[in-house]
């Protein structure tokens, strides 16, 4: 068994985190690395549960410091995946999740190679990515528009990608996502 990352990113909205969450009940031997962030929790959202919220200064310091293995300035705010908790579990021979965005994981695939799995999680239509952008209630109508723009430019990496789940159906994608993760695991 190999003990790999897996990149798992799409545009915001898609149900990234809820196919997370899913698969991670039915493979408890993955690992979810947890993003560091300077953008302020939403309703709900724990610290070192969803992120690690941080300020901007510290999370520059981690950068000069170099202790993540990929991070971006999106949306205004760093996100960032730290090396530590994700290498320490590698050596352990589990593999680990990274709940990214595109940018980050073309990054750690470039970085990282062939120890690295990128699957591009996409909604079935516009229409359905606009419903669920708006039903997190999170968001003002600008930022909404804001992450709707940058879809476009997710979608044009599929190519890039190893795999792309369409998340029409909550237990379908995630059992898709399961064989993903079996089949390389044991390559």
């Amino acid at each position: 068994m190999r003990a790999l990352l897996f990149c798992i990113s799409g545009p915001s909205g898609v149900g990234k985190g809820t196919l997370v969450r899913e698969l991670l009940k039915i493979e408890p031997e993955l690992a979810l690395s947890i993003s560091c962030t300077t953008r302020a929790p939403r309703p709900g959202e724990r610290e070192g549960v969803e992120y690690f919220f941080t300020t901007r200064e510290a999370f520059e310091k981690g950068i000069a410091a170099g202790e993540f293995i990929e991070y971006d300035d999106h949306f205004g705010n760093y996100y960032g995946t730290p090396k530590k908790y994700v290498f320490d579990e590698m050596a352990k021979g589990r593999s680990v999740i990274l709940e990214i965005d595109v940018v980050g994981a073309l990054i750690v695939k470039r970085d990282y190679g062939e120890k690295v799995i990128n699957i591009l999680i996409v909604p079935p239509s516009e229409e359905a990515l606009d419903a669920r952008l708006k039903g997190r209630g999170s968001e003002s109508a600008e930022q909404i528009a804001l992450r709707k723009k940058r879809v476009e430019y997710e979608l044009s990496k599929a190519k890039e990608y190893d795999y792309v789940v369409v998340n029409d159906d909550l237990m379908r994608a995630t059992y898709e996502l399961r064989d993903i993760f079996r089949k390389e695991i044991n390559l």
